[in-house]
């Protein structure tokens, strides 16, 4: 260290890559560190926690104790094996005691919530519902005496409002009368900028979530955004309607249609169950050998009109592609998400022929 700082490193980092160490053991370390260097004053120490014993946090809170003013972690604590220091849990331990730590951070912990969800969407990472801060039962409490305490003083049971890390009441119900003006209004309020979205497109999808759940809140248009900045402007295929049925004893069935360039192809198939049998269906309109690795289905919202979040991972060729698909209904969400594997599919195919032909020339 000493020699790094005098090459002119001002960053040193102390990484406990297989989250091996304990809290006091870290603390040791780094304290000895700046004991043993002469010129660490120089340089910034910076720790590199990995969680594979669920220490990760825990021994970065006792390294900034020790003298270390730089953590390197992860919002929603994700990365390689059991996943880096969380970011989020970091801010609010710092921000929640600050009577023992006097420390502090320029992230803005209003953020942390929606910049968690994202980063859990784009990442195909769900979030545990137990997870500390961003959990959806981390404002939950069921326990009968903690409930009887809420109900009298909030904060017996609460070191922290949900309000604190950006979680909203979702107070504000939109229904299909609403305006444009009150969407981009709206959308400006949750943070976005009028570059982030195409209006008429998030207005026109809107209008039909609205029109089949009666109210739309804050979570569905951010979800609505954040799907429509998924899809290009160029997409090949198109899903142009979609029939299934499904009856107890029975096999399933369904009916896709989709539009793939100037073609119309529609073909039907059966299946175990309702999306199995359009995901045949599929198969015979592209006959594309996909291998299904991964789908996973989540709720994005409340109650049963929630929307229903699809996400699938498809391998060709030792090549993974991750589709996600949002809708009312869970096959139609299905559906939409293997479409979007297929455009995918279909711009890489693009790709791979301008690479080739770069070759060649």
């Amino acid at each position: 260290m000493e020699a790094a700082i005098k090459a002119g490193a001002r960053t040193i980092n102390i990484p406990d890559t297989v989250g091996y160490t304990i809290p006091n053991e870290y603390a040791q370390i780094i304290s000895g560190l700046r004991n043993k260097v002469p010129n660490i004053d120089q340089a910034i120490i910076s720790v590199h926690c990995h969680n594979d014993l669920g220490l990760a946090v825990a021994n970065s809170i006792s390294a900034i104790q020790a003298g270390a003013r730089q953590i390197e972690c992860t919002v929603n604590g994700i990365g390689e094996r059991a996943g880096n220091c969380s970011l989020e849990e970091i801010a609010m331990i710092i921000k929640t005691r600050s009577d023992i730590l006097p420390f502090y951070t320029d992230i803005k912990s209003t953020e942390i919530y929606r910049s968690s969800h994202l980063v859990s969407q784009i990442c195909h990472m769900p979030i545990q519902p137990n997870k500390a801060i961003v959990g959806e039962n981390a404002f939950a409490h069921s326990s009968g005496i903690h409930q009887d305490g809420m109900l009298k003083a909030q904060n017996t049971y609460e070191i922290m409002s949900p309000e604190q890390v950006g979680i909203r009441q979702n107070e504000l119900n939109l229904t299909s009368r609403s305006g444009r003006a009150v969407i981009a209004h709206r959308l400006a309020e949750l943070g976005y900028g009028k570059e982030d979205y195409d209006l008429e497109q998030i207005y026109a999808a809107f209008i039909t979530l609205a029109d089949q759940k009666g109210r739309v809140f804050d979570y569905d248009l951010e979800a609505l955004v954040f799907f429509q900045n998924l899809q290009d402007d160029d997409e090949h295929y198109q899903l142009d309607f979609l029939s299934s049925s499904t009856h107890t004893g029975h096999v399933a069935s369904a009916t896709v249609g989709i539009r793939a360039g100037e073609q119309m192809l529609t073909e039907a198939a059966t299946g175990n169950g309702p999306v199995e049998a359009a995901f045949q269906a599929i198969h015979r309109i592209t006959g594309q050998p996909l291998k299904m690795v991964d789908y996973n289905l989540q709720a994005k919202g409340e109650g049963e009109n929630a929307l229903g979040q699809v996400d699938i991972i498809v391998e060709y060729q030792g090549r993974r592609y991750h589709g996600a698909g949002l809708a009312t209904d869970i096959v139609r969400a299905s559906v939409l998400a293997y479409v979007h594997v297929l455009n995918l599919f279909e711009r890489s195919k693009r790709i791979d022929a301008v690479k080739q032909a770069r070759r060649q020339a």
